[in-house]
């Protein structure tokens, strides 16, 4: 494991193999986002999706909570008539609401306090652990503004209309058995499991064909995105262009030996 992370980071930044392991790290403010973490996150973004050694993100909290959402007294004064501008150059908007889709697949892993941005971020990710202390809430509205990190969007669709409105539309805080009873996360581990088992999902996503896995993500953002048909279009292309690869050859070998394939990229 490579640390490349500093004591004085809002974000933290190690590399474990192909997965990048990036930490929310303002523990005295439970991690509420300012906005130098908010552009520390989206330079995070920006490596993961830039370097090829990395396949899977994984996104976790140091502290006991995840996030307390977005520290407004901060971020409140910077929004101007254009709305907030968080991704300095050569970021990704970590939300993905503009426009810019990141190609790599993201773990994460909250626990305690997850607020706002942070369940945006569950909604932004591609698949979501909750350590059974979490308690989550999109208070926008309790605080006069919107979900404006995708909520609107991805949640009612992630869950059900009715689901995202209960919680959208009221302030109100849920559990953790909630959250997966809609379906928001995937799996509810005790307090303290979180981080090893999002961290072994990300190194078993980081362990397949990573254009493999980069193609299905495309496909499927595709439909979300565009539809159906769109996505049924691409398919057959992304097939005859896997099955050249490197790693298709390597896939059947390992098929055919029943040995593990260790996969290159190509």
């Amino acid at each position: 494991m490579t640390d490349t992370s500093t004591s004085s980071a809002k974000i933290t930044l190690e590399r474990d193999g192909h997965v990048l392991l990036i930490g929310l790290n303002r523990v005295d403010k439970r991690n509420a986002a300012d906005l130098e973490l908010l552009s520390q996150l989206a330079l995070a973004y920006g490596e993961l999706e830039r370097d090829p050694e990395l396949r899977a993100g994984f996104v976790f909290a140091h502290g006991d909570h995840f996030t307390g959402g977005l520290d407004l007294a901060d971020i409140g004064p910077r929004i101007g008539a254009d709305g907030l501008d968080m991704v300095p150059e050569g970021g990704i908007n970590p939300w993905q609401v503009s426009g810019q889709k990141l190609s790599k697949p993201v773990v994460i892993a909250v626990q305690g306090t997850c607020l706002t941005l942070g369940i945006e971020l569950i909604l932004a990710s591609d698949i979501a652990i909750a350590a059974d202390s979490s308690v989550f809430g999109q208070v926008e509205v309790s605080r006069g503004i919107l979900p404006f990190g995708g909520a609107t969007i991805r949640f009612p669709r992630q869950v059900g209309w009715s689901n995202a409105m209960r919680w959208i539309l009221t302030g109100d805080s849920f559990d953790a058995a909630e959250a997966h009873r809609i379906g928001l996360v995937q799996e509810v581990v005790p307090h303290g499991e979180q981080y090893a088992r999002g961290l072994e999902l990300a190194q078993r996503v980081a362990a397949q064909a990573p254009l493999a896995v980069q193609a299905a993500l495309k496909n499927a953002n595709i439909a979300v995105r565009d539809g159906d048909a769109a996505a049924e279009v691409a398919l057959q292309p992304e097939l005859v262009a896997l099955a050249q690869s490197e790693d298709s050859r390597i896939g059947m070998q390992a098929f055919m030996t029943r040995t593990t394939a260790s996969f290159i990229g190509k």
